[in-house]
């Protein structure tokens, strides 16, 4: 009872591709800005670590949102959840394309976080509604799959029109602002259904899941938190990668770098999707562990090759991770409280994907950037391979049933 009642399962196979669209649209504008940090550092004047704190404000709007979109857009609905959350995604557009200080920045970063945290949450779950009972699978990918795309493309599409276009801080944004209007027609055309109402237990509260679904939110968090801090830290610190370690300032490559590392993401999900969820799990925590290694190894030979193979290398380990995740949420929890689930699972990924790249830039302020990216390399490698063997150690019980 109370639940989103979900599209009936002859809904046509293209209205659950076009549910993913406003997954897409958000991640875009969440990683557009990444390619344009250094040309806000040369006009404003900051250092790594506030650079950090500019893209950690995000994850604080990000976890906030998650904190209670999740469970209110089980109690009310997803489109109540999803409008205004595009509404903050526009008005971030407006900020970044007009910002002149670290103080707009900043609100343009929490603004977006907010609204990744809706979509996450509530607009992966409703990818879930309009799919069906019977195709949750798909669901679970095509949710997935969206989101890395689209964090892929913004970080491209800046990086091309930065160079390419006048107003290289700008007209990314007024793209972009196009992208989630047309993401806003579709949650309102979109077929599922404001909720029942609900007695008791309809309250705002902390994210979680259902009891006895405890143990499958922790095997996914246990991957997919190491996954997405390790492209946190590409994202937030590549581009000083390449132009500290490296000599490059070319935006383009910045992007394309990016959009890489999340195309990665994407094809490796359409890869290993008919592989048992453990399998997944485990490939995933292993790509992980291999990125940071690889990592280390770029910062300290300064090539540029290992950098993108440890950028690809985070992509597939962050892919892997979140689809293993998504999909034993997807078989386990009960749709009236899957958005509140996809919820916990991205807390669980986004806290240290915002705390240690935050120490990352800090650190690399005080030592150096080859000394801080390794101490961030091996710490996030020692978390990857506990992550690998928590999934090994869970037995298939857990991980693959259906």
């Amino acid at each position: 009872m109370g639940a989103d009642t979900r599209a009936p399962a002859a809904t046509p196979l293209w209205w659950i591709w076009l549910a993913a669209w406003p997954v897409t649209a958000v991640f875009v504008l969440s990683n557009a800005a990444t390619p344009l940090y250094v040309l806000w550092q040369h006009d404003i004047g900051f250092s790594k670590g506030t650079l950090t704190v500019v893209f950690a404000f995000y994850i604080v709007g990000l976890i906030g949102s998650l904190l209670v979109s999740g469970v209110l857009s089980d109690r009310i609905g997803r489109k109540p959840v999803l409008l205004p959350a595009l509404g903050l995604g526009l008005a971030a557009c407006l900020i970044f394309g007009t910002a002149t200080g670290v103080a707009a920045l900043i609100a343009a970063r929490l603004f977006t976080g907010i609204a990744v945290g809706a979509v996450v949450s509530a607009g992966m779950a409703a990818v879930t509604d309009v799919a069906g009972p019977e195709r949750k699978r798909l669901a679970a990918l095509l949710a997935s799959c969206a989101m890395v795309f689209g964090a892929g493309l913004g970080p491209l599409l800046a990086g091309l029109l930065s160079e390419l276009a006048p107003a290289p801080t700008s007209t990314v944004f007024a793209v972009e602002a196009v992208l989630l209007a047309g993401a806003v027609l579709v949650v309102l055309r979109m077929p599922v259904r404001r909720p029942e109402p609900r007695g008791r237990g309809g309250r705002l509260r902390v994210p979680g899941v259902p009891r006895g679904n405890g143990r499958q939110l922790a095997l996914g968090i246990a991957v997919f938190a190491p996954g997405i801090t390790a492209t946190s830290f590409m994202l937030s610190l590549g581009p000083s990668l390449l132009s500290g370690l490296l000599g490059s300032t070319d935006r383009t490559l910045a992007g394309a770098m990016a959009f890489g590392m999340f195309l990665a993401a994407t094809g490796v999900q359409f890869a290993v999707q008919r592989l048992r969820r453990r399998a997944v799990l485990t490939a995933g925590a292993t790509a992980t562990a291999l990125s940071m290694v690889t990592l280390v190894v770029a910062v300290h030979t300064g090539t540029l090759a290992a950098l993108v193979l440890a950028a690809l290398l985070a992509g597939a380990g962050q892919g892997m991770g979140q689809l293993g995740g998504l999909s034993l949420l997807n078989a386990g929890v009960p749709p009236q409280r899957l958005a509140e689930a996809n919820a916990a699972l991205n807390v669980g990924g986004y806290l240290p994907a915002g705390l240690l790249p935050v120490s990352a830039g800090y650190l690399s302020d005080a030592v150096g950037l080859t000394t801080g990216a390794t101490v961030f390399g091996a710490v996030l490698l020692g978390l990857a391979v506990l992550g690998g063997l928590v999934v090994l150690t869970a037995g298939r019980e857990a991980t693959d049933r259906s």
